[in-house]
């Protein structure tokens, strides 16, 4: 009975067909920004649905029709804000999101996690390091460091670089080939500095 006095033209037919395009238009506000056109004309058709559904069923009628729009439409809206990131509209809106790598400063101190290098001033817990001929302030892991004892890089944490003692298959057999400096005076073919005659 009902669906026979249903009609298109009927003021309740045309209730609901302005509630569904009114529906449809506040779902393509979101997902093609048009500066708040398509909102407008969403506004004034589910406004002209509820007036039509008044005429249809009296207060009730618009009364019921309002009630099921308020409680349609933010979900419709939450529907499409979600949708809205994965189109093609919406990722070239809102961009992809940065990575930690783009967001974060290039460090070359990360680099040195791992190395080995000297301590070249007593650590307590902080103190001077060289690694590769380079001095860097680091921190001790734990205990004191004697100068001239080997150190391992643990950590890079922030700006602190974290040291710690280094185990003896850590330890360089020589460190630097060309460094004449840390080669055995055996291996220079030097003589011994000693005077023979004293």
């Amino acid at each position: 009975m009902l669906l026979a006095d249903f009609n298109l033209v009927s003021p309740l037919g045309l209730a609901l067909l302005l509630a569904m395009v009114g529906c449809l238009l506040i779902v393509a506000e979101v997902l093609i920004p048009s500066g708040g056109i398509i909102g407008f004309f969403a506004t004034c058709s589910l406004i002209a649905s509820i007036y039509y559904a008044y005429q249809a069923a009296g207060a009730s009628g618009g009364l019921g029709m309002g009630l099921g729009l308020v409680v349609v439409v933010p979900l419709l809206l939450i529907g499409a804000f979600k949708v809205l990131p994965h189109t093609p509209m919406g990722k070239a809106m809102i961009g992809q999101a940065p990575r930690e790598e783009d967001v974060l400063p290039d460090d070359p101190r990360h680099a040195l996690v791992g190395r080995v290098g000297v301590a070249r001033s007593k650590m307590l817990p902080s103190g001077a390091v060289e690694i590769d001929g380079q001095m860097i302030d680091a921190i001790s892991q734990g205990r004191a460091i004697d100068p001239g004892q080997y150190v391992k890089v643990v950590e890079v944490r922030g700006n602190r670089v974290m040291v710690r003692p280094a185990d003896q298959g850590d330890r360089p057999a020589n460190q630097n080939p060309d460094d004449l400096l840390t080669r055995p005076i055996e291996e220079l073919g030097i003589d011994s500095l000693e005077d023979p005659l004293a």
